[in-house]
Parts: C-alpha cells; structure tokens; sequence
C-alpha cells in the first residue's frame, strides 16, 4: 500500500520526524515546496531539552563546537541557571538553516526520500488511506499513504485542507530582524536591552555575521516581503545611535506577537507537527524547540501505529500530551513579550519578577518553562515516584561488564528502554515480551554524571529519591514505569508497547 507516511515541509520539525520513522523501519517520503534550502534562519538555537532530544538520537556531536548559554531570560528578567540544581543550559548561536543541514543529512543516511520542488496541494482520505495530490517539476502527481503529516509552518496548507480550526489572536506588536555581515563593532545583546523607545538585541550567529532584532515601540504589524534594510538600519540608528547604513546582510525580516493554536493536532488520517500547530513570538529558542519536541513524541506512535503494534488509543496521545504543551507555550511567551516589550508601566511588575527569580523554586519554575525540562506526561494514573512522567537525565550507566554508556546514547534507536540497576532480573523477566519493541539492560548501576553535551557535564540532581531501582523509557525518553514507587510495569509495558508478542 504505497508509503507509510507523507510529510509536508523539509523543515527542523518535519527532517526530525522523517528520521524518527524511519529509525522504527516507516518507509516515508518528505515533500519540500522550496526546490533548494532558503539559506534562512529564523530560529538561532535551541533549548535544553531540544539539545538532550538530538542527543538521544547521536545528533549534537554533528553540530560541531557549539556555545552553551549558561545564563537564561524570562521575559528579559535574568534567570541565573548555575543557581539550580539541574542543568537547564541551553545552546546558542547554532542557525536554523544549520540546523536543516545536519538533519537532512541525517534522514538522507537512513534512506529518507526528501524531494524538493513539491507541494502538496489536495488529499483524498479514504478508510484505509489517504492519496496526497502533488505539485511538482513534472506537473501534478497523486501519491498513497497510511497518514499525512502537515510540518508546513504556520500558514500551513495541510491544516486548512483538513478544516483545523486555529484560534488565537491577532497581532498588535511588530518587530524587524536582520543578519548583517562583517560588523564586529555590533554590541552583543544576547538577551536584549531595553532602551528609549523600544528594544534591540543582538547575537552572534557565526563567524561575520550577527542577528540584530529590533522592537521599536511605536512599530505595528507589516508585510515583510515589501522590507528593506535601510528601513531597518534607521531604527537601529534611532534607537542605538549606530549606523548600520550600507551594510551587507544575508536575510532581513519582520515577525509579530500574533499567538494562535491548532485546535486538533490529529483529525484522521492527518496530522500536525511544528509551527503547523502553535505560532507566536520568539522567545528563547522555543518555537523550533518544541517544535522538535512535538516531533519525537509523534515519530515513534506513529511508527507504532503504521507498524501494527500501537495499543488502542496510543496515536490519540500524541493531541492529549502536546496540545496542553502547546498552550503553555503560548501562554509564557505571551507573558514573556507583556515583560519585554512594552514600556514603563511594566517596571513595577519586572522589578517583582526580579525579585521572585532570587527563589529557587520560582527559578526552577521558569527555567523549566523556558528550557522544557518541566514537561511531565500522565502516565496512566500511576503515581508516586518524582520522575514519573519526566524526561529521564541523560544519566551515565555502569554495565555489568565495567563498561559504560549513558541514557542518550541508549535510546539513539529510538525504542524503548528498561534498565534495571537493583540487580534484581524479575523486570526482565516480565519484559522479555516485548523485546521486538523495547531494549532491555540489567545490572546496570547510575554513575553521578549528567551529561548536556560530549564532554560537558554537571552533577546529576541529587534529591532524595530521584535515583531509580528500575526504569522503563519511552523512546522520546520520558519515564513510562519506575521502580519503586511507579506502579506496575505490565501495565506500563501494555499501554505504551502494546501487547507482548
């Protein structure tokens, strides 16, 4: 029956759940409108979870030498994060169109079809499939597949043709970016400045060219393709007192605080992933971040579900665990450009928040927020252990052998895992079952390392309790079962594995 998914758009989000799919043996097929990378980066980095999210797949080390952020923004309210007792560092400075390359490269290696110069235009779903029509350089084609997933950014077109409505709200805020080339007398604004009349900020992205983005108070939303530079390098000027007249760029910009969600992200046989289902201003990296995020979590349901193993209702998971994401997404990032942007009647308000990021429980609050590390899934009722439902830190295990690995490095497959570290083989023994899905490490034992990226490390968090006897990970890498105090592996095992073989 043709191809088991489809994807629209060759972006960070779609190239990710390419892979995904076909680490779990999906044939899939990704069709890109733009016949070659625009060369564009919106997006100049990532979050910590999206770095441990690469990570898990062998990833980051393709990324080369990369700046960790050790200082993070709520709003521009700074959050110290070597005050917290986990890592919430982020990765800065790493552009989109990078990003793509590392990851089109990736899928390529696993055998993904990426085809450039096709748009997907019209679907037909029946019972058993969907049939995607196709614009392309030999004219229009139609294409079988089990599912559809629109990656196709915000105006997406897979979302209006299958009637997903995205609520919202409109813009009232605009604001200009630029990458300029060979002006290394740019001040780095890494998490911006305010200043009379607006805001500015500006960051390295690679060597000779710097990201200037620019909220002039008094902007309002406005067509970007009818942009020039010299409109924004005057508001540089006014509001800097620089001159950036005549100088060469790679990209120039405008985006708005318009905020809106997809109300399903599944209806059938199509899906959503990405930007396709929450747009909103940027803040901190996260709109490609979680974007990633929504990619891992779909990519190994879907594959279970294409594949004939999913337990009943496993693919629904993926609307009832990331849409609530999504709306805090929004939510922060709402609040966020509230503290940011507007002017001096906030002062009050960023002098409060000042004061509350001094407590470590509101910092962590935030961080988590900001980093994606606060994430916790609802693991079927199952209560008790801290870890439950979180991402489980890329912790480094000791082998029964002497050797070692870590967590990442466990779920680069991107299958489920149980490592059992109480020397106990009772876990093992009820998973042996479900060895065709789920990979099974016994007399392990948890070194005191975490890992952010090779050769960079923190202490692992050390509160009570958070060090398991047993644990079970889904392949996205969140914690399904943990022992003690995580209810019954059977169960868990059945509603995210699906019946034993």
């Amino acid at each position: 029956m043709g191809t088991g998914v489809i994807i629209a758009g060759a972006g960070p989000v779609g190239l990710m759940l390419a892979g995904e799919l076909r680490l779990n043996g999906v044939d899939v097929v990704v069709y890109e409108q733009r016949a070659t990378p625009s060369g564009e980066s919106r997006g100049v980095g990532f979050t910590r979870r999206a770095a441990e999210v690469f990570h898990q797949r062998g990833l980051l080390a393709r990324f080369g030498d990369i700046e960790i952020g050790n200082e993070g923004h709520f709003g521009g309210v700074r959050i110290d994060f070597t005050a917290l007792e986990d890592n919430h560092f982020g990765i800065r400075g790493v552009p989109q169109y990078r990003i793509e390359e590392i990851l089109e490269a990736w899928v390529r290696d696993l055998g993904v079809d990426v085809r450039r110069g096709y748009e997907v235009v019209d679907y037909r779903e029946g019972p058993d499939d969907i049939t995607v029509v196709v614009d392309g350089p030999d004219g229009r084609i139609e294409h079988a597949s089990q599912y559809l997933v629109g990656c196709d950014g915000g105006r997406s077109r897979i979302r209006k043709l299958a009637g997903i409505d995205f609520p919202g709200r409109e813009a009232t805020r605009g604001m200009y970016v630029a990458d300029v080339v060979d002006r290394p007398d740019i001040k780095p604004r890494v998490i911006g400045e305010r200043v009379d009349g607006g805001m500015v900020m500006a960051i390295r992205l690679e060597e000779g060219v710097t990201r200037i983005i620019i909220h002039p108070a008094k902007l309002t939303p406005r067509d970007s393709s009818k942009l020039t530079f010299t409109e924004i390098a005057d508001s540089w000027q006014e509001l800097t007192g620089q001159s950036l007249h005549g100088a060469e760029t790679k990209w120039v910009s405008a985006f708005t605080n318009a905020t809106r969600q997809a109300a399903e992200y599944r209806r059938g046989r199509v899906l959503l992933s990405g930007d396709s289902t929450h747009i909103h201003i940027p803040a901190g990296a996260q709109g490609l971040s979680v974007g990633v995020q929504d990619a891992v979590n779909l990519g190994w349901k879907l594959a279970a579900t294409v594949n004939g193993w999913a337990p009943e209702g496993l693919l629904d998971t993926y609307h009832a665990e990331r849409h609530p994401v999504g709306e805090k997404l929004l939510r922060n990032t709402l609040a966020q450009a509230s503290l940011y942007l507007t002017g001096d009647e906030m002062e009050p308000m960023r002098q409060v928040m000042r004061e509350l990021v001094q407590s470590p429980d509101a910092a962590r609050r935030l961080a988590g927020h900001v980093s994606g590390l606060g994430i916790r899934y609802d693991m079927g009722g199952a209560v008790g252990h801290p870890l439950l439902g979180l991402r489980m830190p890329d912790r480094e295990v000791k082998l029964g052998d002497g050797s070692t690995t870590r967590i990442s490095e466990l779920l680069h497959p991107a299958r489920g895992v149980l490592v059992t570290a109480d020397g106990s083989t009772e876990a093992a023994r009820l998973a042996a079952g479900w060895s065709d899905r789920i990979d099974i490490v016994t007399d392990a034992s948890w070194s005191d390392r975490v890992d952010i990226v090779p050769d960079g490390w923190v202490p692992a968090d050390t509160a009570e309790g958070t060090t398991p006897d047993a644990v079970l990970l889904r392949p996205d890498g969140h914690v399904a079962w943990v022992a003690p105090d995580g209810g019954e592996l059977l169960d868990a095992l059945a509603r995210w594995f699906g019946s034993p073989r």
